[in-house]
């Protein structure tokens, strides 16, 4: 079996081509953080100190360890976190209110604990949203540049 590290940059094909992400914290509750680059390539770049990252497109929980053993995704290096990877991010999280599509009232998480901030500020619909997305919503949210301020929940 194959184990993950945090630093570990994964692989994540796509019709549009390789993006890459990289597994920055574990959660006791949701499991693997990834950090989503923006910039996806043709090809695998020569080295993994050629990815940027401080360009991120999201964060999001994912079942990395399945992942990786199953081939959906590939672990191609490790390096150290970045300063600005390496804070736990903010999330926000809410229930959609299915005859509006919108969340009425949002709770911010810091890793810890939660608080209701009932509607976002500007900058806090930038925020990740809490969940642990599987392989299928993860790619399509990369090939659809999905983002958490685009999200129609906002």
């Amino acid at each position: 079996m194959m184990s993950v590290k945090i630093g570990d940059i994964i692989e994540i094909k796509t019709t549009l081509g390789n993006s890459y992400a990289q597994y920055t914290h574990r959660s006791s509750r949701y499991g693997a953080l990834i950090r989503v680059f923006k910039k996806v390539y043709r090809e695998r770049p020569e080295t993994i100190n050629s990815i940027p990252d401080d360009n991120l497109r999201f964060s999001t929980f994912f079942p990395l360890k399945a992942a990786v053993e199953n081939k959906i995704v590939e672990v191609i290096g490790n390096k150290s976190v970045s300063v600005e990877l390496s804070e736990f991010p903010m999330f926000r999280a809410g229930v959609v209110d299915p005859s509006t599509g919108k969340v009425a009232s949002w709770w911010l998480w810091d890793g810890e604990s939660e608080e209701q901030v009932g509607r976002l500020t500007e900058e806090q619909m930038h925020y990740p949203i809490r969940g642990v997305w599987n392989d299928t919503l993860l790619i399509e949210r990369i090939e659809s540049n999905w983002t958490p301020y685009t999200d129609p929940s906002n």
